[in-house]
């Protein structure tokens, strides 16, 4: 797969952040990994992870 890829500047609350990093740990993701998962999830692009204990 060939993707473009664009460089952008993100401001975010800090507790936002700090939840985004803390979700990026938990599922084993770059900072970066977890903010496009949650993006392409919430596009319908892919299924959201499983939850179940």
């Amino acid at each position: 797969m060939d993707h473009e890829e664009v460089r952008i500047t993100l401001r975010l609350p800090a507790d936002l952040h700090a939840w985004l990093v803390s979700e990026a740990k938990r599922a084993r993701r770059s900072l970066n990994s977890e903010i496009l998962h949650r993006l392409e999830v919430g596009r319908g692009d892919v299924p959201p992870d499983d939850q179940s204990p």
